[in-house]
């Protein structure tokens, strides 16, 4: 009986022994966790109640390509809620009448996101006044 008693002892002491390798598991897996509820709280912190707030441009390098010209622009969300189904309009004016449109669908922007896009129009842009605005957008 006093042996199964030592022995029983023996097998609790080599139970409670924590090795090196599961020390290192441990402490890897907590920091961790530790680094994902960082980053949600300096998110939730950090994140503006701002709507959003829309900021389109074009740019001046206007290719041309078997008689289509190709216009990129950028829209960006400066706010800082999502937008969704963001509308951007560009038109074509010559002698103070629109003559070409075009219209992006952006899904959604989130804050501090851009977009790239670009306009394919029959006529020269260059050739007219060339305008390209945000026509609306959506909430989540």
């Amino acid at each position: 009986m006093k042996q199964t008693l030592s022995h029983q002892k023996s097998e609790k002491n080599q139970r409670q022994r924590t090795t090196l390798a599961e020390w290192v598991t441990f402490l890897l897996s907590l920091a961790v966790v530790a680094l994902i509820v960082g980053l949600v709280l300096h998110s939730w912190m950090t994140q503006s109640d701002e709507p959003p707030i829309l900021q389109v441009t074009g740019t001046t390098e206007i290719r041309e390509v078997q008689g289509q010209f190709y216009v990129p622009f950028t829209v960006e969300n400066l706010g800082g809620e999502t937008a969704e189904s963001v509308q951007v309009i560009s038109e074509i004016e010559q002698n103070g009448q629109v003559v070409e449109t075009g219209e992006q669908q952006i899904d959604f922007l989130s804050a501090n996101e851009k977009q790239e896009g670009a306009f394919i129009f029959t006529r020269d842009p260059r050739q007219g006044n060339y305008n390209v605005r945000v026509g609306s957008y959506k909430l989540p």
